[in-house]
């Protein structure tokens, strides 16, 4: 399509905290990879209890719809009062830090001073997660086990592996929804 550019990816859930298997097609017979725990992803397509996601990179699979955790349509607006910190930078702080520290162990792995069991050690418990697009941002939480989004100013929370339980949940759970908008 020359003209048009492809739409740009926003997530609309993210896998289950321990991660989800994905296969080529809507056919338990075409494995694929395992997605990452907490992974962002757009949930395309419905087809039955089947969910076609794309993720950052544009990469594509089927999996399980009924496991994906959905996230808020769009990022709260700047005018609502700020959940949990306010202050984007200690967070980002604290995500360098940790990439620092996976980066340091990458590299003791290709330089041979760590091997494949040693870096899994070093690594098990660590969780980084940022996207930036333009002034948006959404960054991972791990005390928290939350996303949030930052708009530069604050932060706000965006999606938690933890689902509400008592029902205070700020958005309708996920639905299939047939072609033309009927249920």
């Amino acid at each position: 399509m020359s003209g048009q550019r492809a739409s740009a990816f926003r997530p609309t859930h993210v896998v289950p905290p321990d991660g989800m298997p994905a296969w080529e097609a809507p056919d338990p017979a075409r494995p694929t990879v395992s997605l990452d725990p907490l992974l962002p992803v757009e949930l395309v397509e419905r087809l039955g209890d089947w969910g076609h996601i794309r993720c950052a990179n544009g990469w594509a699979a089927w999996v399980d719809g009924r496991h994906l955790v959905a996230v808020p349509r769009d990022p709260p607006a700047a005018e609502d009062p700020p959940a949990g910190t306010t202050d984007p930078l200690p967070l980002l702080a604290r995500a360098e830090r940790a990439l620092a520290g996976y980066r340091a162990a990458l590299r003791e792995l290709a330089d041979g001073g760590l091997d494949g069991r040693d870096f899994e050690d070093r690594t098990r418990e660590l969780r980084i997660g940022v996207v930036v697009d333009g002034e948006s941002m959404w960054v991972y939480d791990p005390d928290e086990g939350r996303w949030m989004y930052g708009d530069g100013r604050r932060l706000h929370t965006y999606a938690t592996e933890r689902p509400a339980s008592d029902g205070t949940s700020d958005h309708a759970p996920t639905r299939y929804a047939a072609p033309g908008g009927e249920p």
